[in-house]
């Protein structure tokens, strides 16, 4: 047991002690070294850093967690075993009840819950729900959770019109001193909102004052995902480089050499 539970018979309550860094980086390791990922979303670790990012945004192995939008689950293999024990998973999918999830959407979802279903060792203390603010907003308890992580979603809230109200739902999510950790592609500064969109690079900025309107603090940042060799100037946005690699045989070569996108990986504090 990675928490000790100090019982107070005067107040019947449970104190939790939180995991040294070190232990929960061995959780981290066991998560990302096992067999229920795929080669190919093992080649993808080099350029996502799973282990230094959750590291950076403080994932203990008792929380109550919501990741945003997990999709295929790449980053849910890596949570769902730190948490599988003492803590909670719930994976906030797109609303796939929603009129306006693609038929491309709820075909990944499907695949996804599949994933979830075939290996309830691992999977078990993971909760599915959706959201999709304003409209989608039960994604756990309110006040409940520890932590919310979204993972390369925020340009497409900016292009769709609801990173307010998703930024307000992921604020009455957590509880008081909770953390939002944000990664995304990121643009360079001063870069128009119309060419953040179009391109999938949002600016810092964009990001952080998103955040804060919606009542968040600004704890911080990492360069952990940073990438020099990405210039951002290509002909399909951020989606020309892999894993979409959109332009198909066309300079691939090119664009594998540089690899993923660079990124910027942001803490924030609900006060």
């Amino acid at each position: 047991m990675f928490y000790r539970l100090l019982i107070s018979l005067a107040l019947g309550l449970a104190l939790v002690t939180p995991v040294r860094a070190s232990d929960v980086a061995v959780l981290l390791d066991e998560a990302i070294a096992g067999d229920h990922r795929s080669e190919a979303n093992r080649a993808r670790d080099v350029y996502r850093h799973p282990k230094e990012t959750l590291l950076f945004f403080g994932l203990q192995p008792g929380m109550t967690v919501v990741e945003i939008w997990p999709s295929a689950g790449w980053f849910t293999e890596v949570l769902a075993p730190v948490l599988r024990d003492d803590g909670k998973l719930y994976a906030a999918r797109f609303a796939v009840s929603s009129d306006k999830a693609p038929d491309f959407l709820k075909e990944r979802d499907k695949v996804f819950l599949a994933k979830l279903a075939a290996r309830p060792d691992v999977y078990r203390n993971v909760m599915p729900t959706e959201i999709l603010a304003p409209l989608y907003v039960d994604a756990a308890p309110k006040g409940s959770v520890d932590m919310v992580l979204t993972f390369r979603n925020v340009h497409n809230w900016a292009k769709a019109g609801n990173a307010e109200a998703m930024f307000a739902t992921f604020h009455g999510l957590l509880k008081s001193g909770g953390i939002l950790g944000v990664e995304e592609h990121r643009a360079k500064p001063g870069t128009s909102f119309e060419d953040q969109v179009k391109s999938g690079y949002m600016t810092e900025q964009y990001v952080i004052e998103s955040a804060e309107k919606a009542g968040f603090r600004f704890v911080g940042k990492s360069d952990v995902n940073a990438n020099a060799a990405d210039t951002k100037d290509y002909p399909d946005g951020v989606w020309t480089l892999p894993p979409t690699l959109r332009l198909g045989d066309k300079d691939r070569a090119r664009y594998l050499a540089i690899g993923e996108s660079d990124r910027m990986t942001l803490k924030f504090i609900k006060p």
